[in-house]
């Protein structure tokens, strides 16, 4: 008689085949050093020490090195997202699939020390360097101007009031940019990304326009543009973060003046220079955006075709990067200046370099979640 094996045997050694197989995974597949797919630095091996050991170090480190290096992350991740995406789930990771393919992300107000800390840092700054006719513009997110795409009773905080409270407590002669209502007016456009958290290149246009009404500077007509697409397989910082899957990717345009002089862009603290604010080597990587001014660097000097000893200081996040390029056509030298990375004084390098324009720009969750724009505070003492 033949005999089979009782399926509690049969479970079991299942199970076991499961767990050696993936063991014999995780021991086969190399570590990576960074997530494609989530554009960050992955945990790497812990070392072993015995004070490491005995403090529990080492086993919170490698609790975090398991989860970052098991094998096929990647493909777990996305099982489980599709899983809850079939399941009707609409938000993941702070990030909320919304209609048309948008991935919106989730905002949250300031407290009212967070705001205060803040708009004191503008105060003190605007105090120490007071010949400098200042600007701020504070970007919106998509969730906010396309609030129509989100889902369904999404939890997202007003950020136009809170622009507006920003706006009432700034000091008289800091002028501040609407660029809510610019975007506003052109919102059925391509404004954002789906994938991605910035503006497109269209959006920092409009915003241009909005800030050099405040700047009295005459904007160049989009017509004085050669508009070309430089990708259509674009997938953002969003994408990324929230694991949603199975979604089109996005475009990117360039615009060139088809008019303008010759550039020099110089990374300071790299000592490199080359003669665009584009890096098109850049779309290659996962991160494509970085195709404006290759990403976020600590301080770039920029000249420009603009009339000369006309100079511009821009204090920024990396909104600021697809809106330079237009800025070039109107002055002589730009200064950018990342406060994330820059380890100098900003007070000495304004007045070495003598700017008569300063632009504090910003994504609004940008300016509230990093502490860096506290170091203008800092600078005023």
């Amino acid at each position: 008689m033949r005999r089979t094996l009782e399926p509690r045997i049969l479970n079991g050694l299942l199970l076991l085949l499961y767990m050696g197989a993936i063991a014999a995974a995780n021991l086969l597949t190399p570590d990576k050093p960074i997530s494609e797919s989530e554009n960050r630095v992955l945990e790497q091996r812990p070392r072993l020490s015995g004070h490491a050991l005995l403090t529990g170090r080492f086993m919170s480190d490698y609790e975090r090195y398991a989860t970052d290096q098991f094998a096929f992350r990647d493909a777990w991740a996305g099982l489980k997202t599709d899983a809850e995406r079939a399941l009707g789930k609409k938000e993941s990771n702070g990030v909320f699939l919304g209609k048309d393919g948008y991935l919106l992300e989730r905002y949250t107000s300031p407290s009212e020390a967070e705001l205060s800390a803040r708009i004191r840092a503008l105060r003190m700054w605007d105090q120490a360097a007071p010949r400098l006719n200042k600007v701020v513009m504070l970007a919106p997110t998509a969730a906010s101007l396309m609030a129509d795409k989100l889902p369904a009773f999404a939890p997202v905080d007003d950020e136009r009031a809170d622009l507006e409270r920003i706006r009432r407590q700034l000091p008289r002669d800091m002028r501040f940019v609407d660029v809510y209502a610019a975007l506003d007016a052109k919102r059925e456009q391509s404004l954002y990304y789906k994938t991605d958290h910035h503006w497109t290149t269209q959006g920092a246009y409009y915003a241009y326009r909005a800030l050099c009404e405040q700047l009295e500077l005459v904007p160049l007509d989009e017509a004085a543009y050669d508009i070309r697409q430089a990708t259509d397989e674009f997938y953002g910082s969003l994408y990324s973060k929230s694991g949603f899957r199975r979604l089109r990717p996005d475009r990117i345009d360039l615009y060139w003046p088809k008019k303008s002089g010759k550039l020099q862009v110089t990374y300071v603290d790299e000592g490199r220079m080359t003669d665009s604010l584009y890096e098109p080597d850049r779309l290659d990587d996962k991160d494509k955006y970085a195709v404006f001014l290759n990403g976020n660097h600590a301080w770039v000097r920029i000249a420009g075709d603009g009339p000369a000893g006309k100079n511009l200081l821009v204090v920024k996040d990396s909104y600021a990067n697809s809106l330079l390029p237009f800025l070039t056509s109107h002055y002589g030298e730009i200064d950018v200046v990342d406060l994330r990375y820059f380890d100098q004084s900003l007070l000495e390098l304004t007045e070495n370099r003598n700017f008569q324009d300063m632009l504090i720009l910003y994504n609004i969750r940008t300016f509230f979640e990093d502490p860096s724009i506290l170091n203008l505070a800092e600078e005023s003492t």
